[in-house]
């Protein structure tokens, strides 16, 4: 089971003070939480893919980059990257570039983003929106595959004895998670390649994220990727957390009630009921986390949402702290005890490699 934290980069004002951080500033301080989660132990950051105000990481590959450089261990991965709207040979040289300069500390999650206008800034309709996710995912496994790619579709100029380089590190692309909250297409997407999926339930209640990962599973099965139990999922989360619950819902309340995101509509409490928000102590997201194997069955990725809605860096580095102390540990026993026997674990690219390496020496 990995255990990690994604950011989406949004830049907001603190509701309690006012102050808005700068881009310089929001930037740095999705740096310092990357770093801050590698030391209290947990596996993976992830960050948004945006490319409109109020968000700052419009270039995944230059912060993951520089983070690779300052860490040892962590899995480095994007919360989205836009497979609709980037170029696919150009998301194929980055990311393979990436995987050189981490040692393979990197994988994806491929998404569409939620935002509706980033289609015409790259010259696209978003009425193409799933066809050019289909179409530019299966280009971009064939640019990591195969030396020598000829290739013609509807989005794009045709390729004509196009390699892209550098090749994968050992000759592995990065793992791919298709990630998608409402599109029942991207998760037949990632079952039809036998890639992850990661559905981000953080706006989403029990019900419909039970749905598509069910679909996803039947799906993964139906391909011969293995039986349902054997796909590999992934979650998300929101937390905030104190010793007692009720200092974390009152001084989480003023973040909540004005988040760009979710405020201004339902209450807190009735969020936290629906979805997979919880403000409480460390125990009650223990407790709450625990039940995401009720919806989605034995899962292996797990990424909490830490450092929106205004929180100050000071505020957000406290929870990392929290969290990889006394809630962490706790959920790797217990998903350890918890996971069957024949559940795979996440894949890294060690593991991606020594699987490619049986399966050369079997053939």
């Amino acid at each position: 089971m990995q255990f990690g934290v994604f950011s989406v980069g949004d830049v907001t004002p603190d509701p309690t003070t006012g102050r808005t951080p700068t881009e310089a500033e929001r930037i740095k301080a999705m740096v310092a939480i990357a770093l801050k989660t590698e030391e209290v132990g947990m596996d993976v950051f992830a960050t948004g893919e945006h490319h409109n105000p109020p968000f700052v990481p419009s270039s995944p590959t230059t912060m993951l980059g520089y983070i690779a450089a300052r860490t040892q261990r962590l899995l480095l991965s994007t919360a989205t990257t836009l497979i609709t709207t980037n170029d696919p040979v150009k998301i194929a040289e980055d990311y393979a570039m990436l995987q050189h300069l981490s040692d393979g500390r990197v994988d994806l999650m491929m998404g569409r983003g939620n935002t509706g206008p980033v289609y015409p800034w790259f010259g696209k309709d978003i009425r193409d929106g799933i066809p050019l996710a289909v179409e530019n995912y299966a280009l971009l496994r064939r640019l990591w595959r195969e030396d020598v790619v000829d290739w013609e579709g509807k989005h794009r100029t045709p390729l004509q004895g196009f390699t892209s380089t550098p090749r994968p590190l050992d000759g592995v692309p990065p793992f791919v998670w298709h990630a998608s909250i409402r599109s029942p297409e991207i998760a037949e997407q990632a079952a039809y390649y036998g890639d992850g999926f990661f559905h981000n339930n953080i706006f989403w209640d029990a019900g419909h994220v039970r749905r598509m990962v069910a679909l996803y599973r039947r799906r993964f099965e139906h391909y011969g990727h293995g039986s349902a139990d054997q796909a590999i999922v992934g979650l998300g989360g929101q937390v905030f957390m104190r010793k007692n619950s009720q200092d974390a819902v009152r001084e989480f309340r003023p973040y909540f009630d004005n988040a760009p995101v979710y405020g201004h509509g339902p209450s807190l409490e009735d969020f936290s009921q629906l979805t997979a928000l919880t403000v409480g102590s460390p125990q009650q997201v223990i407790d709450k986390t625990l039940t995401f194997r009720e919806v989605a069955g034995d899962y292996q990725r797990q990424l909490f949402l830490m450092d929106h809605a205004g929180l100050p860096l000071k505020t957000v580095l406290e929870q990392l702290d929290i969290l990889g102390e006394e809630v962490i540990p706790v959920l790797r026993e217990e998903f350890a005890a918890r996971t069957p026997a024949g559940v795979p674990d996440a894949p890294t690219h060690e593991s991606l490699k020594t699987a490619r390496e049986t399966e050369e020496v079997s053939a």
